[in-house]
């Protein structure tokens, strides 16, 4: 059995609060991966295309984007990452306050991997980003990525 690899999760967070929480799911989950903040959608295509202070930015394995963001808002990012042939391979998981079904059916129209209410609850809220990470490291093969925790190459 193969030990899960450490991912590198870019979060495009404006709320320090949600900020702080995803980083304390994070923590706390047995994988350590490499969690990178932005705070605006300009930040993340900076992060994504390498651009300025990001020039040494690692390609994320996964972004968790929130729709609602200063600059460019989320569905702009989503867009401009699916439309994009280097980067729409990267899984996107939009997790935002939002829960109208304008915002659910066209986040997935943009083609993002799936879109995630963020609970009120403390403790709901950190159980849904530790299912996040699990489900990315030990269960999906990303991209150039060995296999996970328990596939077969057989099947």
């Amino acid at each position: 059995m193969t030990t899960p690899q450490a991912i590198e999760v870019l979060l495009v967070e404006d709320d320090p609060g949600d900020e702080l929480i995803t980083r304390e799911a994070f923590e706390d989950n047995k994988i350590h991966n490499n969690l990178h903040v932005v705070r605006d959608g300009l930040e993340a295509l900076d992060f994504l295309y390498r651009r300025g202070g990001y020039a040494d930015a690692p390609r994320p394995d996964l972004v968790l984007l929130d729709l609602n963001l200063p600059k460019y808002d989320g569905r702009q990012v989503l867009e401009k990452i699916k439309g994009d042939p280097e980067l729409r391979a990267i899984p996107v998981v939009v997790l935002t306050t939002s829960s109208a079904e304008e915002d659910i059916l066209r986040s997935y129209d943009l083609f993002a991997n799936a879109y995630v209410t963020k609970p009120v609850d403390l403790d709901r809220f950190l159980t849904v980003i530790r299912q996040i990470d699990e489900f990315f490291v030990t269960v999906v093969r990303l991209p150039g990525r060995q296999r996970a925790v328990g596939t077969h190459d057989d099947v």
